[in-house]
């Protein structure tokens, strides 16, 4: 959910400048030449996912909407760019009046995708769908990213919690476009109160080792805590000993206590020797948060351990080694001149070094084999085979310049839960490979 959701106020302000300035050049030459109103579609696909990645999570959706709605070109914008000289004041009269008219389908936020799968697509004229490029990448390439780390390391996790944790890891409002991401991917709850407050997603938070440090002695710290938000608080105790630590714990707190977190040193051995000190001192129901610059691998490697839930930072927040999707947003088909009824016609860039890409209107659709698990991701232009029909994968998402799709963010999570479901087990492999799905690419001449 938005702020709007909540019914709480929100200034919000343009997204125009968040482009760049050839955008706003080839727009002026575009106007110039007279070419500028040519209908014309443009796709956001990716040529490949991160090495290793066995499929890509869509994520960003719901914040592509809001920046497309709030892509104003404002006084106070214009008169930056007529300071600056970026265009003459032909363009500059256009933008002014700038709103977004045209159409926007895509694949609904939460789905997975595959290399070549059409995630967006944004038809218009030319003028106005082209100054959306940046603003659409820099979202779904940060948001996807994160979303599919995320989504590793719930799948990893299990039916065990996880808590994002890296907003001191990244920027102030990355982290809460990454708290959003995570909250997709799987992630259950975050310590970030702006993305608590932008989007609903519910946070947690207890107690650093400052605290600790703080007071005299551990004993007056756990007291302190444990006065202040009750016995179901979570008291961190590898500051000094540990064992001492979780002694004290359960004295001051008794075996009411919530949870202990472990921050430091052999997670897999400390927590073995933690739970089993916790139950012989009658705190059986006191549960284990681990925390420490956990990313898939060592979620994965917790698995046996006595371990009730996962604080998960610096890993998340940067992709797990691979902070974008490097998603692309190509033109793939535009009128032959600016009359409404023109045909479209494809167009694709045919240049070597491996960034070639197919013209035309996509659709996508997800086979699945007799057992109803996933087999191949179909795109293709033209008809839809008829055994796809029902099968595919994009959905309406802004008719005419008005957004269609905005949905809850659990809608969303859910979503992406019930469809990694629905892949080939070898999905939730930690090990390097392919991506789980081929890409099936059927390509049928009309007039798109």
């Amino acid at each position: 959910m938005n702020t709007a959701d909540l019914g709480l106020p929100v200034d919000v302000p343009s997204t125009a400048l968040f482009t760049d300035q050839y955008e706003l050049t080839m727009l002026q030459a575009a106007l110039k030449a007279g070419t500028a109103e040519r209908r014309s579609v443009f796709e956001v696909f990716t040529r490949r996912l991160p090495e290793g990645r066995r499929y890509g999570v869509v994520a960003g959706t719901g914040r592509v909407l809001d920046a497309v709605e709030n892509f104003r070109f404002d006084a106070g914008v214009i008169g930056f760019l007529r300071e600056r000289e970026i265009v003459d004041e032909a363009t500059l009269d256009w933008l002014a009046g700038y709103r977004f008219t045209g159409d926007v389908l895509g694949y609904p936020e939460g789905e997975v995708y595959f290399p070549g799968s059409p995630i967006m697509r944004v038809e218009g004229s030319f003028a106005e769908c082209v100054l959306l490029e940046t603003v659409i990448l820099s979202i779904l390439n940060h948001d996807s990213a994160i979303a599919a780390a995320a989504s590793r390391m719930s799948s990893a996790a299990g039916t065990r919690p996880l808590i994002e944790m890296g907003a001191r890891r990244t920027h102030e409002l990355s982290a809460v476009a990454a708290a959003r991401a995570a909250y997709v991917g799987g992630f259950a709850t975050t310590s970030d109160l702006a993305a608590g407050f932008r989007y609903g997603i519910p946070t947690v938070g207890t107690s650093a080792h400052a605290f600790t440090l703080l007071h005299d002695t551990e004993r007056d710290a756990f007291r302190a805590q444990v006065d202040a938000l009750g016995r179901g608080t979570t008291l961190l105790v590898d500051t000094y000993d540990v064992a001492e630590a979780v002694r004290t714990a359960v004295e001051v707190a008794g075996p009411e206590l919530g949870a202990v977190r472990i921050d430091s040193g052999d997670l897999l051995l400390v927590a073995h020797r933690v739970r089993q000190q916790l139950d012989e001192l009658g705190a059986t129901d006191t549960k284990i948060v681990v925390t420490s610059d956990l990313d898939e691998y060592a979620i994965a490697s917790l698995a046996a351990a006595p371990v009730d839930a996962y604080g998960v930072g610096t890993q998340l927040v940067t992709g797990s080694g691979h902070p974008t999707a490097s998603m692309v947003y190509k033109l793939v088909a535009r009128a032959e001149s600016d009359d409404p009824r023109a045909p479209l016609v494809p167009v694709a860039k045919k240049s070597s070094g491996g960034k070639t890409s197919i013209g035309g209107r996509k659709w996508a659709a997800r086979r699945l084999d007799e057992d109803g698990v996933a087999e191949a991701e179909v795109v293709g232009t033209g008809p839809v085979p008829a055994e796809l029909a029902g099968r595919q994968l994009q959905v309406e998402l802004i008719k005419g310049g008005e957004v269609l799709a905005r949905e809850p963010l659990d809608v969303v999570r859910d979503r992406h839960i019930a469809v990694r479901a629905g892949l080939p087990l070898s999905a939730t492999q930690l090990s390097r490979g392919e991506p789980v799905l081929p890409t099936e690419y059927v390509q049928v001449p009309s007039g798109n």
